[in-house]
């Protein structure tokens, strides 16, 4: 056991070095699109477009980014329970899932939970940018569709700080520039706060061209930048958690060859005192 478990800290330790240059490598650009597309849409008062346009509070989307595999320690448990507690405060609404991830997927398959799409083995593997592009486009597909009444959608992840630390983060993905203090209700879970800066812009082309050619591309970079998170958080959990079940394998070896080592001597004693009385007995 602890053969295997040490062999599951290497691995995860080669993959989250791997996993962290993407995610650092794309945070700048997300950033910075992400505060841009903030002020457009602030100042866009003029200009109406579905991902724009607030609509009412009623039915949610919640997309939740789950590992495909467990031995990651509280990582699956802690966005579970951040869901569940998400779930708890909007009570009285229509809320599906759209789980991406097998632990989050069987956890409410199980319980008749409403999915709306799922995707599985996405984080597993080395995924690009297209594949979350994929998951973004149909998140948009369904909340503009003829008739549609989604009024948002919400994006819950992992963001990793350090290997030893993850940070359960919800964010509102839908419509473009909504709130995203979320998860300020929720113990153990912080939203992204960032300050709000309102820039003018002077358009180059139509702000129609601009937003209907940039703005799902916003979207798809939002959802890339999430999964991208969420596969660094998991391997720096299941490295952190493989490290834990080592060293315990570890304790319970010594503990093991302690308890053997005393058993074995005292059977020598036991035998020794045998041999001693039946010598003293034939004198």
């Amino acid at each position: 056991m602890q053969q295997l478990t040490r062999a599951m800290k290497m691995v995860s330790a080669a993959k989250l070095k791997r996993a962290q240059d993407r995610m650092l490598a794309a945070r700048p650009y997300v950033s910075t699109m992400t505060r841009v597309f903030e002020g457009l849409a602030a100042r866009a008062v003029d200009y109406h477009n579905p991902l724009l346009d607030a609509r009412g509070d009623e039915h949610y989307v919640v997309a939740l980014v789950t590992a495909d595999r467990g031995l990651c320690g509280a990582f699956n448990t802690n966005l579970i329970k951040a869901a569940q507690q998400f779930f708890k405060n909007n009570q009285g609404k229509k809320i599906e899932l759209v789980p991406i991830g097998r632990k989050g997927r069987d956890f409410y398959r199980r319980r008749g939970f409403p999915i709306l799409k799922e995707y599985i083995n996405v984080t597993a593997k080395t995924f690009d940018h297209e594949e979350a592009a994929v998951i973004a486009r149909a998140i948009i597909e369904a909340f503009t569709a003829e008739g549609s009444d989604i009024d948002k959608v919400f994006l819950i992840y992992n963001e990793f700080k350090t290997v030893l630390s993850q940070r359960v983060t919800i964010k509102q993905l839908l419509p473009v520039g909504g709130s995203s203090d979320s998860s300020a209700d929720h113990p153990g879970v912080t939203a992204q706060h960032e300050p709000k800066v309102l820039i003018d812009y002077v358009y180059e082309q139509p702000p129609e061209q601009i937003f209907s050619t940039l703005l799902p591309r916003y979207i798809e970079t939002q959802v890339y930048q999430a999964l991208l998170e969420s596969v660094a958080s998991e391997h720096g959990a299941r490295m952190t958690a493989m490290d834990a079940a080592q060293k315990n394998a570890g304790d319970v070896i010594s503990s093991l060859t302690l308890n053997m080592n005393r058993v074995r001597q005292a059977s020598i004693t036991r035998e020794i005192i045998e041999v001693v009385s039946g010598a003293q007995a034939l004198s």
